[in-house]
């Protein structure tokens, strides 16, 4: 894969932001429900009993999300399982939902009660001022920084990016234990990368030095090469293949699942292991709040070991993980929409263009 790749709708977006455009006319201080807020709010002991009742009076609620078609089924099954309330779905990936909940707030339309997604869509929907504060008390449970410091949406799971190889084609002995190592001849034509995974070359990048990471990136580019897949399933399939000896982006989850059925693949981290947060929060017009508040506090809470059960890495302390045993870095999603079009422009041009 080769040459300049276009932006997708939600880089698009986010550059668009970064400019100051004006996507929306000015969001109603108001919720249209006005109840939200106050519901949103509430610390009191019967802070569950109230949800619930609300809830169940409200009948359903309106979720969007990125997550795998599978899992929410598993997640909204157990939801209307515990508490008999409804969850309608529009599946769509991130840019996708994004682009539905900008373009139903142009039109004044709000059908949206919670939404969850890679984070870099859910900041700029805070931005817009699309999303509303939760006091959950869920969230005293999960790692800090997953939460976004403004608190209007926390993770439901962690993306960690870990790096894949095929145990048929890579020696587990040679294995890289710095980004310094890949320049060993031993990974010539071997290496992969995902198209779009700026945001893990930038936290590299500046975990190295920001001078210092280019260089290095630029050096093992024009001595092994590095070849550049759409999409990270993908990625991790063709490494179980062996058409990608050794992967640097694949995400945690898919690696331990393709490994787990038996395919030879094994998976690594050159430290530190690093993080995209899929998150979720409660639209600010929700027209169902009980039970918007109800399901976000499901999904921070009692579905964290049901994901976790599914190999996905929890952002909850209170639940183990092997991915996250080591050093961690969470993706700073507003660090990375201020500076999206600097880190697509140099991850364009360091590996992009230079792909093999």
């Amino acid at each position: 894969m080769n040459g300049h790749r276009k932006l997708q709708p939600l880089r698009a977006v986010l550059v668009m932001l970064v400019l100051g455009a004006a996507l929306l006319p000015a969001a109603p201080v108001k919720a249209q429900n006005g109840r939200l807020q106050e519901i949103a709010a509430y610390e009191g002991p019967d802070r569950e009993k109230r949800l619930v009742e609300g809830a169940k009076k409200e009948g359903e609620l309106m979720f969007y999300s990125s997550i795998p078609v599978e899992d929410i089924a598993v997640l909204t099954a157990a939801f209307d399982k515990k508490y008999g309330v409804k969850v309608k779905v529009w599946r769509a990936d991130s840019e996708g939902f994004l682009q539905r909940i900008i373009n139903e707030a142009k039109a004044r339309r709000y059908e949206v009660d919670v939404m969850a997604g890679s984070a870099s869509a859910l900041e700029p929907l805070h931005r817009e001022r699309l999303l509303n504060e939760v006091k959950s008390p869920y969230l005293n449970d999960l790692i800090p920084e997953s939460i976004a410091s403004h608190r209007e949406w926390a993770s439901v799971y962690l993306n960690t990016f870990v790096q894949a190889f095929n145990t048929n084609v890579v020696p587990k002995q040679t294995l890289p234990k710095t980004f310094r190592d890949l320049l060993n001849p031993q990974f010539k034509g071997k290496l992969g990368i995902e198209a779009e995974d700026y945001d893990w070359f930038a936290q590299v990048v500046l975990g190295l030095g920001e001078a210092e990471g280019l260089r290095l990136f630029r050096d093992i580019v024009a001595q092994n090469g590095i070849s550049v897949r759409k999409g990270h399933t993908l990625l991790a399939n063709l490494v179980a293949a062996g058409e990608v000896p050794l992967a640097l982006t694949v995400y945690g989850f898919t690696a331990e699942q393709i490994k787990q059925k038996g395919a030879p693949l094994d998976w690594f981290i050159i430290p530190p292991l690093i993080a995209r947060p899929t998150a979720a929060g409660v639209a600010r017009n929700a027209p169902h709040p009980y039970a918007a508040v109800l399901f976000y506090d499901f999904l921070i809470g009692d579905a964290q070991p049901i994901l976790a059960s599914r190999n996905f890495v929890s952002p909850s302390r209170k639940i183990d993980s092997p991915f996250t045993k080591g050093p961690l870095e969470i993706i700073d999603a507003a660090t990375m929409l201020d500076q999206s079009e600097k880190w697509q422009d140099l991850f364009q041009k360091t590996i992009i263009a230079f792909s093999r």
